[in-house]
């Protein structure tokens, strides 16, 4: 399966084998994947590239202020330098206080088979220290209302352990993971009439989780990578499978409905 990951963000991953650097890069590409997959491999890249050999590493000496130098000409749409800076410094806040992002995870997460987003918000609340309560363009919480997709496609990488996604959050049950919902899982959804809901917010994500959830109970999220090539790669097309499933299942509505009228 892997020849169908580029050019996924995900690629950033496979480079790093100590899960302190993977859970840093995991954060960075998925925190920048929104735009056109080129801009998110191209952003990805640069901060990375100032990071090297180890994130891990680098920001255990990094201070707010080298950071904001590193980064000061960075821009990735609407997302800044400073904002790069101050999510890097977050992360770094963590990792002092609880060692690494894993630690700081599984410290808000209770594992009662209920709901995952009280420990997505406080994960999201100790990262955006460095924001000093400033609203920005990389960490959204569900609090909020937020389908919170990034996140979720960040826990999917680090808690799923396949061909595609490499783990890591061995203690985080695939079970609870959320559909991390953008516009092209939305459109296939509502075709699959998983969800009426026009909005893609964190209510929709939810309730396509659920119907998910009622095909593979212990891995809802499973078919979130196989869907979403559709709109990643150049040679898989969203509108012409929407149209194929519209067309098969008219096909076999009618086929019902001319073995019910007989």
């Amino acid at each position: 399966m892997r020849e169908f990951v580029h050019p996924d963000p995900l690629e950033f991953l496979y480079d790093y084998e100590d899960l302190r650097d993977r859970e840093i890069v995991g954060l960075i590409a998925s925190s920048l994947a929104y735009g056109r997959v080129f801009q998110i491999n191209r952003s990805g890249s640069i901060i990375l590239d100032r990071m090297t050999p180890s994130p891990f590493g680098f920001l255990e000496v990094a201070s707010m202020k080298s950071l904001l130098r590193t980064f000061s000409s960075f821009k990735h749409r609407f997302t800044t330098g400073e904002e790069i800076a101050a999510m890097l410094f977050g992360m770094k806040n963590v990792i002092m206080k609880y060692g690494s992002l894993y630690a700081c995870f599984k410290a808000g997460f209770i594992n009662n088979g209920e709901s995952i987003l009280p420990a997505i918000t406080e994960f999201v609340k100790e990262l955006s220290s460095g924001f000093n309560c400033r609203s920005n363009s990389l960490l959204p919480s569900p609090a909020k209302g937020s389908a919170c997709k990034r996140i979720n496609l960040f826990l999917r990488w680090m808690v799923r352990r396949d061909d595609v996604d490499p783990g890591g959050w061995d203690d985080i049950p695939p079970s609870e993971l959320v559909i991390p919902l953008d516009t092209h899982m939305h459109k296939i959804c509502l075709a699959f009439g998983f969800t009426k809901r026009k909005q893609a917010d964190m209510k929709t994500a939810l309730e396509i989780t659920d119907a998910f959830r009622k095909i593979a109970p212990h891995d809802p999220v499973r078919y979130d990578f196989s869907l979403t090539r559709l709109g990643i790669r150049e040679d898989m097309n969203i509108t012409s499978f929407l149209d194929e499933y519209d067309t098969r299942t008219a096909v076999q509505h009618n086929r019902k409905s001319a073995y019910e009228t007989c």
